[in-house]
C-alpha cells in the first residue's frame, strides 16, 4: 500500500512539473532595450523611497504608476513582458546586466559630480579664509546620514 501512495505521489510531482509551459510571446512585448530602461527607473525608485519615503509620497501619487505612464506601458504589459524574458534565464541576465551596469555608470556620474561640488565649496571657504577641515567635515557628516541604495 505504502509503494502504491508513493507511485501516486511521484506520478503527481511529475505531472505538476509538466504544467509549466514556457509562456507566450505577448503581444505587446517590450525590446529587451525597453525592459532594462524600466527596470532601471524602478530600481532608481525603489532607491529613492529608501532615502525619503514622505517626499517622494508627497511629490508622485504612486512611483509605479509615474514610470509606467513615462514609458507609455501599463502594469500588465510589464508583468507580461517580465514574465516572458524571466522564463529565458540568458536573456533575462542580459538584461539584468545591463541594468546593473547602468546603475553602476549613474553611481560613478553622481560621484564625480559631489565630489567637484565639494572641491567647490572647499575652494570657496579658503577664498572665504575658512579651514580646510572645516568644508571636509561637512561632507563626511552629510554622507554619513545617507543610507545606501538597494538594488532590484
Amino acid at each position: 500500500m505504502k509503494n502504491v501512495i508513493r507511485l501516486f505521489v511521484i506520478l503527481v510531482l511529475i505531472s505538476a512539473c509538466k504544467g509549466i509551459d514556457k509562456p507566450d510571446k505577448p503581444d505587446n512585448l517590450l525590446s529587451k532595450q525597453e525592459m532594462v530602461n524600466v527596470l532601471i527607473d524602478l530600481s532608481l525608485i525603489s532607491s529613492a523611497k529608501g532615502v525619503n519615503k514622505k517626499t517622494l509620497e508627497n511629490s508622485l501619487v504612486s512611483p509605479k504608476a509615474f514610470i509606467y505612464k513615462k514609458h507609455h506601458i501599463d502594469s500588465l504589459q510589464f508583468a507580461l513582458s517580465n514574465q516572458y524574458y524571466a522564463y529565458n534565464s540568458e536573456v533575462y541576465s542580459e538584461i539584468l546586466n545591463q541594468v546593473s551596469d547602468s546603475l553602476n555608470i549613474l553611481k560613478e556620474i553622481y560621484q564625480e559630480l559631489e565630489n567637484e561640488e565639494l572641491m567647490k565649496k572647499v575652494e570657496e571657504d579658503s577664498i572665504k579664509g575658512k579651514k580646510l577641515g572645516d568644508s571636509l567635515k561637512l561632507a563626511k557628516h552629510k554622507n554619513k546620514k545617507k543610507k545606501p541604495a538597494k538594488i532590484l
